[in-house]
């Protein structure tokens, strides 16, 4: 087999034929009938947030209705990325004035990280920006 064709069905494109490839282990497992079963040291990334407490949800409200919801992970200690793309104009200035109106309250913090979409952090979250910070002024890009 070609590597264009070894390629093309590494990417699912095209059938591969080919028996080769397949790890005996694999199809012995298959014949047995067995159902699918995890290996029990993998687990999901959404129960191991979790349990320690790293999760952040994402909420697209379609109107101001939905604000509840925000509220209740806000408060929940869970921080909150507020998609606002899909609403109107005016609701959504509904749900950014509750929202900043529940941080204050709560002493977390909103912040801007598109247009129309806000982060909302609990007080205990801390952010950490992309940003390099703490340059010293005799590093290695001084040109002075």
């Amino acid at each position: 087999m070609g590597s264009v064709r070894r390629a093309s069905a590494w990417l699912g494109l095209v059938e591969d034929n080919d028996e080769r490839y397949y790890d005996d282990e694999y199809a012995e497992g298959a014949d047995s009938g067995d159902a699918w079963v995890t290996d029990p040291r993998v687990r999901v990334a959404s129960e191991t947030a979790q349990e320690e407490g790293r999760r952040i949800a994402t909420v697209s409200p379609d109107g101001f209705r939905d604000a509840r919801a925000i509220g209740e992970l806000f408060r929940d200690g869970v921080p909150v990325i507020v998609n606002l793309t899909a609403m109107e104009p005016d609701d959504a200035k509904r749900v950014v004035d509750f929202a900043a109106g529940l941080t204050f309250g709560l002493r977390g913090s909103i912040e801007r990280v598109a247009t129309r979409v806000f982060l909302l952090t609990p007080a205990d979250t801390r952010i950490i920006t992309g940003e390099p910070g703490g340059r010293s002024d005799d590093g290695f890009f001084n040109q002075s």
